[in-house]
């Protein structure tokens, strides 16, 4: 999906997380990443992996895919990015960043665009926005096919940051932006935190760690 997002990058450091409500669900692990000014903290499944990261300028970009899958080749994609100093600009809030995320989607497929708004959601004390988007028909990757992604914008302290979950599929005339997995993926990459990234602390950062 790195025709669809901005760019960021991350370090992570790995933690298991057992839950018995999440029994048949691949087991999740902590990833802790200092993007820029802050620490972003989420879950991810243990069957993914990363496979591209990198940072341009002010924008920072990691992306993890199935094991066995390629950037080229995927059926689902985990991305975390990072805009540097985005707070700053005039009228820049979770959700019309979020809409500005959705426009790619729409350039891409006019035709066949749907959303959902899950709303505006609070990440410890820093503001975020939550949808579903996605495209029903999309000719980028090896062949056409629906993509739809769970986004989660959020406004750090000085910069802006995304975790999107994609997935493709068969094409069809509308993404499933109404299923309830997406409800569920939000669930499995919860807890999702910002942390202040304290100066001479390296992973596994006890301080965002002891703070869940």
């Amino acid at each position: 999906m790195r025709t669809l997002t901005t760019t960021a990058a991350i370090f992570g450091v790995a933690f298991a997380l057992a839950s018995a409500s999440q029994a048949q669900a691949p087991q999740t692990f902590r990833v802790i990443s200092p993007i820029f000014g802050q620490l972003v903290s989420f879950a991810m499944p243990s069957n993914f992996v990363v496979v591209f990261e990198n940072t341009k300028g002010g924008h920072y970009i990691r992306e993890a895919v199935l094991k066995g899958e390629t950037p080229e080749r995927w059926t689902q994609m985990i991305t975390v990015t990072g805009e540097k100093g985005m707070t700053l600009t005039p009228g820049a809030s979770p959700e019309k960043f979020a809409g500005s995320i959705a426009g790619g989607f729409i350039s891409a497929c006019p035709d066949s665009f749907a959303a959902k708004s899950l709303g505006a959601a609070n990440f410890g004390r820093f503001e975020g926005f939550v949808a579903v988007i996605g495209c029903g028909r999309i000719d980028s990757g090896p062949t056409r096919h629906t993509e739809t992604a769970l986004l989660v914008t959020l406004k750090g302290a000085s910069d802006y940051y995304t975790i999107q979950w994609a997935e493709r599929g068969p094409e069809s005339d509308e993404p499933p932006v109404n299923d309830e997995r997406w409800q569920a993926r939000l669930r499995e990459l919860s807890p999702i935190e910002l942390c202040p990234i304290v100066a001479g602390e390296a992973a596994p950062y006890p301080s965002c760690v002891n703070k869940s």
